[in-house]
């Protein structure tokens, strides 16, 4: 090894670097083996031969060693994508979705990782206790109505499609197209999770929410949703984001896209 660049980004590993080998440079991210988030970077190495390979950097190497796990990956240039209104990276990124959405997730990995299981276990969690204090305002006041579509959500969400069920903009890296890393969390679940994942975020990033359904409808998987499953599914992020990410731009942005979609039921 003769140079390391530390990445910028990034929550859930102790190492993340680009590293120049004598092979090139390598992405490598690592964790201390007996750690309680260790399991995201095996489920992202158990997935890794079989996600899309237009899209998905290649593990080219996994080393367990001295109490630590290190994974190695294809690096690939790019920046993060740019979600605000007008960005040139946005088609990069529908072409990036859509290879996603006509994946079939990996049957022989996918036994207890089901979306709609999942999701409904949260759920369950989420609805048994009271209203966040630091809830918005519009939330506490229909917490009754957020609460019922809410519950619907996961009866929407069963497929076999691969689902990354975590797309924000740090996943993606565009340059003369779009790649997305950060795997941990796949699923097998209904193809339009991924696509209302995207459009949610660009609410967030300033598209008024008429706006990020258009750019949303160009793909198939969302166009042909049942439109009751994505307003069940942003009553779901409005509920569980205001106790986990309360005041973030996210969570705003699936407040306001669920009002949008109840005042158009």
């Amino acid at each position: 090894m003769t140079e390391v660049e530390e990445a910028l980004a990034g929550r859930n590993s102790a190492i993340a670097a680009s590293l120049m080998t004598e092979d090139g440079w390598v992405f490598c991210k690592g964790i201390k083996a007996d750690d309680h988030q260790a399991f995201m970077h095996r489920n992202e190495a158990a997935v890794n031969p079989f996600l899309p390979k237009d899209v998905a950097p290649r593990l080219l190497w996994r080393v367990d060693t001295d109490g630590w796990l290190l994974l190695g990956f294809e690096h690939v240039p790019g920046q993060h994508a740019d979600f605000s209104p007008g960005s040139t990276g946005l088609p990069m990124v529908a072409d990036a979705v859509r290879t996603i959405t006509t994946t079939d997730a990996p049957s022989a990995l996918a036994v207890k990782r089901e979306m709609a299981k999942q999701w409904a276990a949260a759920l369950d969690s989420e609805l048994n206790l009271e209203v966040p204090d630091d809830a918005h305002a519009w939330s506490k006041k229909n917490s009754t109505t957020v609460a019922k579509w809410a519950r619907r959500a996961p009866a929407y969400m069963d497929g076999s499609t691969l689902i990354h069920s975590d797309l924000n903009p740090f996943d993606f890296l565009v340059s003369d197209k779009a790649r997305v890393v950060d795997w941990a969390w796949w699923r097998p679940g209904a193809a339009w999770v991924d696509v209302a994942q995207v459009a949610v975020r660009l609410v967030a990033a300033g598209h008024q929410p008429s706006d990020a359904e258009a750019w949303a409808e160009q793909l198939d998987a969302f166009r042909t949703a049942d439109p009751d499953a994505i307003t069940a599914y942003t009553a779901s992020l409005v509920r569980m984001w205001e106790r986990k990410f309360a005041g973030t731009a996210a969570t705003e942005g699936a407040r306001r896209w669920f009002e949008y979609r109840l005042g158009n039921c």
